[in-house]
């Protein structure tokens, strides 16, 4: 059995870049020690506690869209919705590691699996 260690997403909304271009689908890697730990000693955090999830995307997202680099300041510009969604789809993969969440229909009781990273965007 190998493990998997990077996951497709679709955001919502998606990275609008200045040239008007729309990012929508990515991939995340699963979390490392470090990527949890570096943003701690950053100064932009230090100011506002806040910033420490923009900085951990920006470690964790390997791709989107075309661009060649996930910055924080790329994650700065993303739309509450994405920033959301990336939040929980970084929860997820590395709290259990898979994107798929079991449910069940509120009016027939069928059970099934819905795939979280399929859910971003239209």
């Amino acid at each position: 059995m190998s493990l998997q260690t990077e996951f497709e997403f679709t955001l919502p909304r998606g990275y609008v870049d200045r040239g008007g271009n729309v990012h929508q689908t990515g991939r995340m890697r699963l979390a490392t020690a470090l990527d949890e730990i570096a943003p701690l000693r950053d100064p932009r955090v230090h100011s506002n506690q806040a910033y420490l999830i923009i900085i951990l995307l920006s470690r964790v997202i390997t791709q989107l869209g075309t661009l060649s680099a996930i910055t924080p300041e790329v994650v700065e510009q993303l739309f509450a919705a994405d920033m959301a969604y990336l939040q929980a789809f970084y929860h997820r993969i590395n709290e259990e590691g898979q994107t798929t969440l079991p449910v069940a229909c509120p009016h027939c009781q069928s059970k099934f699996e819905v795939d979280l990273a399929s859910l971003g965007g239209s």
